[in-house]
């Protein structure tokens, strides 16, 4: 399928606010004050009522419709009353508009089925696409597009970065623009789905499939609006790039209420299950498991194998995540003769202690500084029986120096996977932040580590059965 050529939604040189106001709290004024905190195209403010608006210290002329603004208009953010909409589009396409966000509710998700069907209907006249209705818009982290109406005082936006994020619940997806920006994980672009109208989450998926910006798609998704577009689109995307799918409405219970919320059809969990498998998409079944899995595909290279070797300060830690591996499907590298020969020597030379395990996982014990740290990694990464490692580091032992931090930037130049868990509090999550900066991702706990390391396995599976890896 050709991806959409939707670069106009993300990347307007105009766009003109339908229904903008002066009174803080109603929709029309926060979506102005979100489109012009960053934004550097021009925007017009649009309003039966005319006058004036004023938002972030800007005045803007309130236009009676948008016929009268007098210069060209790529996208219009409208938020009306439902039943107004359909004339608005009208007046869009005498415009020469290209896109509209419909925020508006009140159409399918309502039980007005015939609304949205004549709104479709107006729009595809003029040629025009539509994102939504009842949506929250769009968002780009890039040059600061934004017309999400949730004010950034109480919705954070993260920074520009290589995740981008599409939902059909706006509301969830608000969150999860919150817990990206206090997780620090870069995102590109937001698109809230809405009713898929029009633009529906394959189109998205192909037009992000195509972008330069993006590295891994996600997205929450309650239904697909065909089952066989989305299937085709998928299993070519995913050849070029990850997508991770949070799919809502697993039990009947959860379906009936994804019908009352945007009036799609969740279906049988498990087809979707089965389509994801055999297109190659990361099912991700929480919103922290969804990001786990792409920030790791996002900052590391997919594995070439599922045989994992772990380098721990605790030998718990290191337990747990041998049973976490095991229990998702992976494996624990049996290092090679070579390597428990360069181990054996380091010990009885002095260069490691004696009581350290080097059998996998490889505990360095409890009094390692970054050095020993150092040459545990370089021989797992140098075994040719490891494809991904996993590094463990229990930051409260006061022998682990900040040397690791540029010892991590150097493991990299193996060109294997690496996974880094820090467990606990302030002095860990500064390291963290540290050690992400050198572009390797950082996990709270084991069980975040072990989704880490499944999905760059996974994906890493996907691409080598497609002769892509």
């Amino acid at each position: 399928m050709e991806a959409p050529k939707l670069d106009f939604l993300f990347y307007p040189k105009s766009v003109a606010v339908i229904g903008a106001s002066n009174v803080p709290g109603k929709v029309g004024n926060a979506i102005m004050r979100s489109i012009t905190l960053r934004y550097d195209g021009k925007v017009y403010a649009v309003n039966v009522k005319g006058g004036e608006v004023e938002v972030n210290g800007k005045r803007f002329k309130v236009y009676r419709s948008i016929k009268e603004i007098p210069d060209e208009v790529d996208v219009a953010v409208i938020a009306v009353p439902a039943k107004f909409v359909p004339d608005v589009i009208d007046e869009c396409g005498e415009k020469g508009v290209k896109g509209a966000v419909v925020i508006s509710a009140g159409f399918k998700e309502a039980g007005r089925a015939e609304l949205e069907e004549e709104l479709v209907k107006r729009a595809r006249k003029w040629g025009i696409r539509l994102v939504g209705p009842n949506c929250l818009g769009v968002t780009n982290l890039e040059n600061g597009f934004d017309c999400n109406f949730n004010p950034p005082e109480r919705q954070a936006r993260p920074a520009f970065g290589k995740v981008a994020f599409m939902s059909q619940s706006g509301a969830f997806g608000a969150a999860i623009l919150d817990w990206a920006a206090s997780h620090k994980i870069g995102m590109s672009k937001f698109i809230s789905l809405g009713n898929m109208a029009d633009l529906d989450e394959s189109d998205f998926i192909a037009y992000l499939g195509q972008d330069e910006k993006t590295g891994v798609i996600t997205g929450y998704i309650e239904g697909v609006k065909d089952g066989r577009k989305f299937f085709n689109v998928a299993k070519e995307v995913t050849l070029r790039k990850p997508i991770i799918i949070l799919k809502a409405g697993r039990t009947e219970a959860g379906a009936k209420a994804a019908a009352s919320h945007t009036g799609s059809l969740a279906g049988s969990y498990k087809i979707y299950e089965a389509a994801f498998e055999q297109t190659g998409v990361l099912s991700a079944k929480s919103m922290r498991q969804l990001f786990n899995y792409a920030k790791a595909l996002a900052m590391q290279k997919p594995a070439r194998g599922n045989r994992v070797a772990i380098v721990t300060n605790g030998g718990g830690a290191g337990v747990m995540m041998s049973d976490g591996l095991l229990e998702r499907g992976m494996k624990l590298a049996e290092l090679s003769d070579e390597t428990n020969e360069r181990f054996r020597k380091d010990i009885e030379e002095g260069k490691l202690p004696h009581h350290m395990s080097y059998r996998n996982p490889i505990d360095v014990i409890g009094d390692a500084p970054s050095s020993r740290y150092e040459i545990a990694m370089r021989y797992a990464l140098e075994d040719p029986n490891v494809d991904v490692l996993v590094v463990i580091a229990l930051f409260q032992s006061p022998a682990l120096d900040e040397g690791i931090v540029e010892a991590m930037e150097r493991m990299q130049a193996y060109g294997k996977p690496i996974v880094f868990v820090a467990p606990g509090g302030d002095y860990p999550h500064k390291m963290a932040r540290n050690i992400e900066l050198k572009g390797v991702p950082v996990y709270e706990t084991v069980e975040d580590g072990v989704d880490a390391v499944y999905a760059l396995v996974k994906y890493g599976e996907w691409l080598r059965e497609n002769g892509k890896l």
